[in-house]
């Protein structure tokens, strides 16, 4: 089966994104960026909300920007045929491989488990992975935890009422000070 992954840069602190709803202390430096390449091909299909989605859009021209180095082409050339699809309440029409959820986030997670297919189930947005993680979905996060305290903002950890136990399976500690922490929910 499928496994449906939740990854994210995060401050020391647990944002995602700080109270100012910035969240450029996220940049990532070549070694980062090349782990999160690395991530990009062992997806199947993105499952992404709406402020994702629309930060997103950037890839979909990138590679017509002749500024960009190798990596980022890389990225681009991984991110845009993949199959993308956006939770959204606000709009009617998406770009590129995405389309428009049609159901709730749950059963649109069990159809793709269910289809024939290869690659993770990617989850990107705090409110999403939220709704993902309350209804018990998830199979690993996977934080990249940068060293910065923000003070507040998006928390990368949703609120619920329900202990959810971990294993630790992988940590990498890049130069730049971020470590990167892979956890397997234990069922």
């Amino acid at each position: 089966m499928r496994r449906v992954t939740y990854s994210m840069g995060v401050s020391l602190d647990g944002y995602i994104v700080g109270p100012d709803g910035g969240f450029d202390w996220t940049a990532p430096d070549e070694e980062v960026f090349r782990s999160s390449i690395d991530e990009i091909r062992e997806v199947g299909v993105h499952l992404l909300g709406r402020r994702l989605y629309e930060t997103m859009l950037y890839w979909e021209t990138a590679d017509q920007d002749p500024s960009l180095d190798d990596s980022m082409l890389e990225w681009a050339a991984l991110w845009n045929p993949l199959p993308k699809v956006v939770f959204s309440t606000t709009l009617s029409a998406v770009r590129g491989h995405a389309r428009l959820a049609s159901g709730g986030v749950a059963e649109e997670i069990e159809r793709l488990r269910a289809e024939p297919g290869e690659g993770d189930i990617a989850i990107g947005g705090a409110a999403l992975a939220a709704e993902v993680a309350a209804s018990g979905l998830i199979d690993e996060y996977r934080a990249r935890v940068h060293p910065v305290l923000v003070g507040g903002g998006i928390p990368f950890f949703p609120q619920h009422e329900r202990r959810v136990d971990l294993e630790l399976v992988e940590t990498r500690t890049f130069s730049s000070g971020v470590l990167y922490l892979r956890y397997r929910v234990t069922r």
